[in-house]
């Protein structure tokens, strides 16, 4: 196990009431990008039938996610992520304002730079340096339970929002959530965020590596091969997310089932991902990494091949069980590898990668189907691009297997 043996830890019943907080206000930040995706097919219709237009929109939000979290990763380090936390709620409310005016322009800006960016944001990427600090034994575990967020707002948004968009259309629906998060998430934040207790400078592994190298290696070279390997392994993570209602409607089943059968990958992934956090801490974050993808890139392949509901539901939620530890266990790595006081840039840079990769899936997909009338190509480049990750992964961990040795 990779635990901080004959050192006292930090880890108290206060550390694990900070992490299920955290994993609250993800929950509900998250919910918001879902609205675009649960009426994609709405939107889509009014700008000229083109699914690219909603798909953009989504890619942005995820690529605001991970370049808004460099920048307020570093405000969060100077003015507390108390106040980063109110102010993204804030900038999300205004967002999905921004989103209903009709025009393109106003999709892409509210989800891209004030939903994604200046919005959830503000969120991911200080929690992941901020619950790291609140843990030293069970960090894998503390690191799994928060990043679910997406996904319980995956499994519990997406069937409310397809009634809501039925009953009162999708404008309104943006409308209404943006006043519920914000109501909810601003006194989380000024009750329960506080500063956390002072951790040792050095990451878990630290001692595993000579002063100037990682594995051997320099360290930035290593860091930009996780970065590459984050952003080709989340490329085909969000094919399904982005579409697979989508997906669902063309071959004729319900939109009401295909709601549903993204709550079952979701919430699959949620219940998976806290066994991939136990795993994490036993065996490390790269091990994690490898063996995650490895599971990914076969449901993915066998979206390909399905195209019954049974079958699909079945899919989605092995796809939700392969892809589930995969971020949340880079991001154990990050902290195993580097030292801890280089995390708040080392974190949000690499979910800028993760999440510039799940920008491009998303968008790749809709591109690829509104050229084919398909989505067969898009499932086809998932793959491939996982294909890519596996090679990088798998070089890094033989590295670490031949220059490290074992820890008990």
């Amino acid at each position: 196990m990779h635990d901080r043996i004959g050192l006292p830890s930090v880890e108290t019943r206060s550390s694990w009431i900070i992490a299920t907080v955290l994993l609250v206000i993800l929950a509900l930040s998250f919910g918001a990008p879902w609205i675009t995706i649960v009426a994609l097919k709405l939107i889509a219709a009014e700008s000229e039938g083109l699914r690219a237009v909603p798909a953009l929109a989504t890619s942005l939000a995820w690529l605001g996610f991970g370049s808004g979290g460099i920048a307020m990763g570093y405000v969060a380090e100077r003015i507390g992520v108390r106040s980063t936390v109110i102010i993204g709620a804030m900038m999300i409310c205004i967002g999905l304002a921004l989103s209903t005016g009709g025009e393109t322009w106003q999709l892409y800006v509210g989800q891209g730079l004030f939903v994604g960016c200046f919005g959830v944001g503000a969120m991911n990427a200080p929690f992941y340096v901020y619950v790291s600090r609140w843990f030293d034994r069970r960090r894998g575990s503390a690191l799994a339970l928060i990043s679910s967020g997406s996904y319980v707002a995956g499994a519990i948004w997406p069937p409310i929002f397809e009634r809501a968009v039925a009953y009162a259309g999708w404008r309104q629906t943006m409308l209404y959530y943006g006043l519920l998060q914000a109501a909810v998430i601003v006194p989380l934040a000024a009750t329960f965020l506080r500063p956390p207790p002072k951790l040792p400078l050095l990451g878990a592994l630290g001692a595993m590596s000579a002063p100037d190298t990682v594995m051997g290696w320099p360290p930035n070279l290593v860091f930009a091969l996780l970065g590459a390997a984050g952003t080709f392994c989340c490329i085909p993570m969000a094919i399904p997310q982005a579409h697979l209602p989508a997906f669902c409607s063309d071959l004729g089943i319900l939109a009401s089932h295909g709601a549903a059968m993204l709550s079952v990958l979701l919430g699959t992934a949620f219940l998976s991902r806290q066994f991939w956090g136990w795993v994490a801490d036993r065996v490390g974050g790269l091990e994690t990494v490898l063996t995650g993808s490895a599971c990914q890139m076969i449901a993915m392949t066998a979206f390909m091949l399905t195209q019954d509901e049974v079958g699909l539901f079945t899919v989605s939620a092995a796809f939700g069980l392969g892809f589930a530890g995969i971020i949340p266990a880079y991001v154990l790595a990050i902290r195993e590898l580097f030292p801890a006081s280089q995390a708040y840039w080392r974190i949000p840079t690499f979910l800028l990668c993760s999440g510039g990769g799940m920008a491009i899936g998303g968008w790749l997909a809709g591109v690829l189907y509104d050229y084919f009338g398909t989505y067969a190509p898009a499932f086809a480049a998932g793959v491939g691009a996982n294909a890519i990750n596996l090679a990088i992964v798998g070089t890094l961990v033989f590295r670490h297997r031949s220059r490290s040795p074992r820890l008990a």
